[in-house]
């Protein structure tokens, strides 16, 4: 491949991410989905509506992902979702950090991203200060405790952490039909769960699921067939393009929040390229902005008092360092993770779940306490 390929095929990379995430963006802003929503709706309502859309979503993700592998299409295996060691305490800590974070804020990354587009002021504030707790749990004062604290408490796991590779090697198949056949039943269990409630086949809800978990496959085949180069012209080594862990990568947003932020201010560093995170967050923001304009429901919004405030900075603070430590959101390891079927994202997930109902809990006794 020529110098001349090589960059233009880098630039197909980034704006393939922009308008996946683009729809993402519109997908998520026209059918209110949601992951604390979800959990919310179940709490309070005994509503699974919105976790059938998650299912759905979950479902679809996980048969797209497997599928893409069985075709020839990517490498299953080099994501940083299912490498060997399995670094079960940070994803349960970061994960249960990140789901009382996400209450408190009023929503995960995505749908704080969603906001934005909106014309939520206060979701911009909660961006920022995610992005920069983020960006210092990754490589500033929060990432020396991490690493020396949680990140030591693991296990490994000689074939990867997905289970249908660990499944095969325990049984003594190679082949990729035990894998394959693993993630169907999971997969097809998941959509036939969703679907099985007449009061969940409504437009709105089957878009959301089929809408938000395909743009998960097609960021796996953005990053992981369009973006993969089997030999860089320079260096001749195998590399995904534009990708921020140097493997494939499907949509997440708590690093990318980070790596946004990092982009922006040192703009004029050569050394600082655009990458497939800061591209996916650009495009659920532009995504979100241009549905709320076409449909006139763009609406600015700010802090209601001085308790909402604290409330939103806390919970920003709290998904930032969650989510770098479980090593992804409620989109990084809720979908993007599970579509691996990944056994430390299982675990981040539901890190996530009894944060958020920790989360509930705490809103309760405050109204409780007012």
């Amino acid at each position: 491949m020529s110098p001349e390929s090589f960059a233009s095929l880098q630039l197909q990379v980034l704006w393939a991410a922009f308008a996946v995430s683009v729809l993402f963006g519109v997908v998520a802003q026209k059918t209110h989905f949601c992951t604390m929503g979800a959990i919310s709706d179940i709490v309070n309502m005994g509503d699974w509506t919105r976790m059938r859309m998650w299912g759905l979503a979950v479902g679809v993700a996980v048969l797209g992902f497997h599928g893409l592998g069985w075709f020839g299409l990517i490498d299953t295996s080099k994501t940083f979702y299912t490498t060997g060691r399995v670094i079960w305490l940070s994803a349960l800590t970061g994960g249960a950090f990140f789901g009382f974070g996400m209450v408190l804020a009023s929503g995960c990354g995505s749908k704080t991203l969603v906001r934005v587009g909106a014309g939520s002021l206060k979701a911009l504030v909660v961006f920022v200060v995610m992005g920069v707790s983020a960006f210092a749990t990754l490589r500033g004062v929060f990432a020396v405790a991490r690493v020396n604290t949680v990140d030591t408490v693991a296990f490994e796991m000689e074939r990867g952490s997905s289970l249908p590779l660990w499944l095969a090697g325990v049984l003594g198949h190679e082949g990729s039909a035990l894998v394959t056949g693993l993630a169907v039943v999971v997969g097809c269990g998941l959509v036939v769960w969703a679907l099985a409630s007449q009061q969940f086949r409504q437009f709105d809800n089957v878009l959301a699921g089929i809408g938000i978990g395909g743009t998960v496959v097609a960021m796996w085949w953005v990053t992981g067939h369009l973006g993969f180069v089997a030999e860089h012209p320079d260096t001749l080594d195998s590399v995904f393009l534009r990708t921020n862990s140097g493997v494939m990568e499907s949509l997440t947003f708590t690093a990318p929040m980070a790596y946004t932020l990092d982009w922006l201010i040192y703009f004029s560093d050569a050394s600082k390229v655009l990458t497939v995170g800061v591209a996916s967050v650009a495009g659920v923001v532009f995504g979100s902005w241009v549905y709320s304009l076409v449909t006139r429901s763009f609406r600015w919004e700010g802090f209601r008092d001085t308790q909402d405030t604290a409330l939103h900075l806390g919970g920003a603070v709290l998904m930032g360092i969650g989510g770098v430590t479980a090593m992804g959101c409620t989109v990084g390891q809720g979908l993007s993770g599970i579509s691996t079927l990944s056994l430390t994202s299982l675990i981040a997930v539901a890190g996530i779940v009894l944060g958020a109902l920790g989360g509930f809990r705490f809103q309760m006794w405050l109204i409780m306490r007012d």
